[in-house]
């Protein structure tokens, strides 16, 4: 409002402490919180509820969050949270998402649609068959450590056309090749599986991605000092629901 100062929160600078042969790393803390304008009298439209305070939440009370989020999806009892104009104001001085995610690219996998979360809520990185590529690894290693994502979860879902090139093989054009390559090693170790050899192939895929997230030492860390959980998921197309994996 005219005549009154903002309040801005002071930056921050954060020690990423690595494993063995990490070495120190200084990340500096992107987008500091600032004081969210007043509403000007009667201006309901961005009148809302407050935001939800995620920062004391546990691994396994984030990991309930976006069970419950799903639950409501899938029944038809979407809240649509944190999705309105006070939200969005708020969350463009800064971002505390209480979890991150490792998902498909497909276009049927809306990530803060099917776990029913809003604006600031969920770190997303999307690539087609989810695969955690270095840069995947580095994305997912920020969202945690640095702006405190309490869950990481790898989701694949059901008729993956990723998956299923790689389990049918063959020549591809452009860089293609690299997905498939990446997610052969899944395709290898689910061979000779009782059941639909897609749908295990798939699985396979989440837990072989969620391990290589795993071998990042800035990850393995906050697992180990019970800061964040890492966790596979499986989205079935035809129901909307998210199965925990592994």
């Amino acid at each position: 409002m005219p005549g009154q100062s903002r309040k801005r929160s002071i930056s921050r600078r954060s020690i990423l402490k690595g494993g063995a042969g990490v070495g120190t790393a200084v990340v500096g803390w992107l987008g500091s919180r600032a004081f969210i304008p007043k509403l000007q009298p009667g201006n309901l439209a961005v009148a809302a509820e407050p935001a939800d305070d995620n920062t004391n939440l546990t691994p396994a009370q984030a990991l309930q969050k976006l069970i419950d989020g799903n639950n409501r999806f899938v029944e038809y009892r979407r809240q649509n949270p944190n999705q309105t104009t006070a939200r969005l104001r708020e969350v463009a001085q800064g971002q505390k998402p209480f979890a991150a995610i490792l998902s498909c690219a497909d276009s049927r996998v809306p990530v803060e649609l099917i776990f029913d979360q809003g604006l600031g809520d969920i770190f997303v990185v999307r690539v087609a068959g989810n695969i955690a590529t270095r840069e995947d690894i580095a994305s997912h290693e920020f969202g945690t450590l640095v702006l405190g994502a309490k869950v990481l979860m790898v989701i694949g879902h059901s008729r993956c056309g990723a998956v299923e090139a790689a389990i049918k093989g063959g020549e591809f054009p452009g860089a293609i090749g690299s997905l498939v390559e990446a997610i052969q090693p899944a395709v290898d170790r689910s061979k000779g599986q009782s059941g639909n050899q897609l749908d295990n192939a798939i699985k396979a895929n989440v837990e072989l991605q969620a391990k290589r997230l795993l071998v990042s030492p800035v990850i393995s860390e906050l697992v180990e000092t019970v800061k964040l959980k890492v966790v596979g998921g499986y989205y079935d197309l035809d129901t909307g629901r998210i199965s925990v994996i592994s």
